[in-house]
């Protein structure tokens, strides 16, 4: 028997369940399929900017997640040997945005969160262990072939959406390219409930770390501290993830490395692509499925969250409306695509780039930067609402 609804998406990360809930709400039946069995408990992303804390407030979560995040108001740019501290304070952007701060809340918080309002809504439905197989489109929609616990499903829909990550099953059936390059080195990720803020005068829930060796970004959650430090390229999984290589990272940050215990270690390849098209006639991809970035500035899940939010606004007046469907999507294509290329990857690459110092110079490019921006109050602001994403969102209004 083949199952029918007006949108399929496959993943149940912060992208899909974001599109999935506000499709719903706007009263349009839809599918979220999933393969593992909850919402993946992802520690990648933790950061969410003004423009996407707008849209959580739309879609009526905002207060919770607050509760169950962290506020980030300042953050700080901070050079271990000389121990100056350069801070960037977002209620100086208090006249363009409604919420002038990050929020420090873990991706899977938001994902569980949608997931669960969708599971109870008239339209909605989500399905944890299936996983998309393959999918025909023709001019009517998109016959799409789900693996079940129990057996191989078909699902008619009239769009799919690919939320389902960097190694997407709907890009790669589509045949869409996905170009640019991958780092030479890796990332590695630790977290911990070491109280590293006592070590640190005023340390901000979101801190850059550089010196003339090596930098790292400390990002606090409720109850725990993640840290981020680049990996030299000949280092072993192995090595990475080891007691020594934990316990030197944090001897660069605390009097004993040994002492700290952590909670996960997470080792990563850190890609900069752009997908060729986000869209293939009826099928549609978003986030990661669509674009990939350095996690420096947290950019990843937000753009991720812009393109759901986005794409969902356009399908309502497809769907709904009967606006001209062509048309749409190859709006969404042209805005979406753009951003990730001119704003995203661009960004992203820059910010990468400023945090390696010159080992012959004591500071970063980054702090040298910062020093100006500290003493000029135009170029902060302008500076802020770069990070912040408020100049994407921005840019995306201006491609007809």
């Amino acid at each position: 028997m083949t199952k029918k609804t007006r949108v399929l998406i496959a993943g149940a990360g912060p992208v899909g369940t974001v599109a999935a809930y506000r499709l719903a709400q706007m009263g349009i039946d839809v599918i979220l399929i999933e393969p593992n069995s909850h919402c993946p408990e992802d520690m990648r992303a933790s950061t969410l900017h003004p423009p996407s804390l707008d849209m959580l407030e739309e879609l009526g979560v905002l207060d919770e997640l607050i509760a169950d995040g962290l506020k980030a108001p300042v953050y700080q740019y901070r050079n271990r040997r000389s121990g100056s501290v350069i801070a960037l304070d977002m209620t100086e952007i208090g006249d363009v945005v409604r919420h002038p701060f990050r929020l420090q809340c873990e991706q899977f918080k938001l994902a569980r969160l949608l997931a669960g309002r969708l599971a109870t809504h008239d339209h909605g439905q989500i399905l944890f262990g299936h996983r998309l197989l393959s999918f025909e489109q023709d001019s009517d929609g998109v016959t799409c072939h789900v693996e079940s616990p129990m057996a191989v499903e078909t699902i008619r829909c009239d769009y799919l959406i690919g939320a389902d990550g960097a190694s997407s099953t709907v890009r790669k059936w589509t045949g869409i390219a996905f170009e640019g390059f991958t780092y030479p080195e890796r990332f590695l990720t630790l977290s911990t409930d070491y109280p590293v803020e006592a070590h640190y005068e005023g340390l901000a829930n979101v801190s850059y770390m550089s010196d003339a060796a090596e930098w790292c970004v400390l990002l606090r959650v409720p109850g725990l501290w993640r840290v981020l430090v680049p990996s030299h390229e000949q280092e072993s999984d192995a090595s990475l993830l080891s007691d020594a290589k934990k316990t030197a990272v944090f001897n660069g940050l605390v009097p004993d490395g040994a002492a700290v215990q952590t909670h996960h270690r997470t080792l990563y390849r850190v890609h900069q692509r752009v997908a060729a098209s986000f869209r293939h006639g009826r099928v549609l991809l978003a986030g990661d499925a669509a674009h990939l970035n350095n996690p420096l500035g947290g950019f990843g899940m937000n753009s991720g969250i812009h393109d759901a939010w986005n794409l969902t606004g356009k399908l309502r007046d497809i769907l709904l409306d009967g606006g001209h469907a062509d048309a749409l999507l190859d709006h969404y294509d042209r805005q979406r695509r753009t951003v990730a290329k001119e704003f995203v990857q661009a960004q992203t690459i820059r910010n990468k780039a400023a945090m390696e110092a010159d080992p012959g110079s004591a500071k970063s490019a980054q702090e040298i930067h910062m020093e100006k921006l500290a003493a000029d109050p135009a170029l902060r602001h302008e500076y802020m609402l770069q990070q912040a994403m408020v100049r994407s969102i921005e840019r995306q209004a201006e491609i007809l």
